[in-house]
């Protein structure tokens, strides 16, 4: 079965955004911070439509980090927009722009129905309401046998992750402090549900930690 992969950047005191989030803050105060290490990256750049960048010992990672993947999942604030019902009369695209830098089908989790949103490149946004599961269940058809990457934030990872259903995890640990707002392990104990570290790179930047399944390479 193909794998539910999830990747993302955290400061050293667990936080994956800033405190204060909103449309002034979309990654909260100090956010920015924790993502300074890859946008350089000539790998970030290109999906992006950027032209440039570095090759540096994080390049290799990022590129494994989007190799294979088919479909994504991410939740509501990852998307963007305010909180509550959708406005229909003015509905907004989300954080990504016209082009987002998926190319794939994206599936986002919400309490709030809407009609899925078609942007340029081959994004599809689907909204679901019925559950983190069917979210999965849709993300892997859409896959066509290849893997689903899981996006932020930290409750929509926190279901997943409490479910046991996260395969690979990701975590590129920034040698900064945010001093609060959305902690990645917030409320889900202290088992690792069958994960464990297969893998260590260092840089000057960022500690990049890959958990995998016990017994499966990486």
């Amino acid at each position: 079965m193909a794998k539910l992969r999830f990747g993302i950047s955290m400061s050293l005191d667990g936080y994956i955004a800033g405190p204060n989030l909103g449309l002034e803050h979309p990654l909260g105060v100090g956010g920015d911070r924790l993502h300074e290490w890859v946008v350089p990256l000539a790998a970030w750049r290109a999906p992006h439509g950027l032209e440039g960048g570095e090759v540096n010992e994080s390049s290799p990672v990022l590129q494994e980090a989007s190799a294979n993947i088919g479909a994504t999942i991410m939740g509501r604030n990852m998307f963007g927009g305010y909180p509550g019902p959708w406005d229909t009369r003015n509905p907004w695209n989300g954080w990504w722009g016209e082009n987002p830098p998926f190319h794939h089908p994206v599936f986002v989790l919400t309490h709030y129905a809407r009609e899925p949103l078609r942007l340029q490149g081959g994004t599809t946004f689907t909204f679901v309401t019925d559950g983190f599961e069917s979210a999965l269940e849709q993300a892997r058809r859409a896959a066509g046998g290849m893997d689903v990457a899981l996006g932020g934030g930290a409750k929509a990872f926190q279901q997943y992750f409490a479910a046991g259903l996260v395969d690979e995890m990701d975590l590129n640990l920034v040698p900064t402090l945010l001093g609060g707002g959305e902690r990645l392990f917030e409320s889900v104990g202290d088992d690792l549900r069958g994960l464990e570290l297969a893998r260590t790179i260092a840089t000057p930047k960022v500690v990049h930690l890959k958990f995998a399944r016990r017994g499966e390479s990486v």
